[in-house]
């Protein structure tokens, strides 16, 4: 069993060889961008739906499916890399950072967690087996992850620059399947999303991963109130900036164009591409005091 499910590309235009050719790996091709959403509908969406599951939605769980619907219309960003010609993903997966805190006061890491088919699961099962997963994980019973952790933590500084490039050239340009070796198969999905809103800031870009091979990181801002213009008006309205870094290899202008008017059509119209918040039934009576 391959590490991936992978399909070639065979019609690569002139200037994407040309790209393939330019950077020899993604420390090279890093492109940044950022687009402001509009989010009263989105937070009016999970207010209501939490009234009606009862489960803790949040702006990470909308971000993970409105990329996988957005990755379902561009699917040519849904790619990796290997041996410097495209090949197609067959899964969408979306990778979390998990902030794990558990070592004591001053002391935090940073983990992860990837949910897979993303496009194909409804905002319940999101936000489910997102919550399972961090749950492993920050209570350090994932065994693939724990095994890897101790191993690098064990590991000289000297040789885990080596350790890292061996392990990302079995994994994706040879596409081998290393879970006999504690490697999790495909570990870091489609696209990164991480939610630097949490931590009070309005704007932040991320870097590329090289051994990672994903091709798009998005860092989801702040909420906040701004100056907007509503119908010819100037109003207050509610927005968050999501601020992109992709790897010009893969994707260009136009694919980034496509992808933001995609992702913006999504979050600003939850309803219409998240599901019906009447099919998750009446909203839940809150406990008694």
């Amino acid at each position: 069993m391959p590490n991936l499910e992978l399909v070639p590309k065979t019609d690569v235009s002139s200037f994407r060889k040309i790209a393939l050719g330019t950077w020899r790996n993604a420390y090279d091709p890093s492109v940044y961008g950022s687009i402001e959403l509009r989010m009263e509908k989105a937070m009016a969406y999970m207010e209501e739906f939490r009234r009606r599951t009862g489960k803790r939605i949040t702006i990470s769980h909308l971000m993970a499916k409105a990329m996988a619907l957005t990755l379902k219309e561009m699917p040519d960003a849904n790619a990796v890399l290997r041996f410097n010609r495209i090949w197609l993903r067959k899964v969408i997966g979306i990778f979390f950072q998990v902030a794990m805190t558990d070592e004591g006061d001053g002391k935090a890491d940073l983990s992860g967690a990837t949910l897979y088919h993303v496009d194909k699961m409804s905002l319940v099962q999101i936000v489910d087996e997102f919550q399972a997963k961090v749950d492993s994980v920050r209570a350090r019973k994932d065994p693939a992850l724990e095994k890897t952790r101790q191993s690098f933590l064990r590991m000289p500084y000297l040789l885990i620059f080596k350790l890292i490039k061996m392990i990302s050239f079995f994994s994706f340009e040879l596409n081998l399947d290393l879970r006999w070796a504690g490697i999790p198969s495909d570990p870091f999905g489609s696209c990164m999303i991480t939610n630097v809103g949490s931590l009070g800031l309005d704007t932040a870009y991320v870097p590329l991963v090289p051994y990672s091979h994903v091709p798009i990181l998005l860092a989801l801002g702040a909420l906040k109130d701004a100056a907007v213009v509503e119908d010819g008006r100037i109003v207050v309205g509610k927005v968050m900036r999501v601020h992109a870094t992709f790897d010009h290899r893969l994707i260009d202008g136009f694919h980034a164009a496509v992808m933001s008017k995609t992702l913006r059509k999504v979050m600003e119209n939850p309803e219409e591409h998240f599901g019906k918040l009447a099919d998750l039934g009446a909203p839940q009576l809150a406990p008694a005091s």
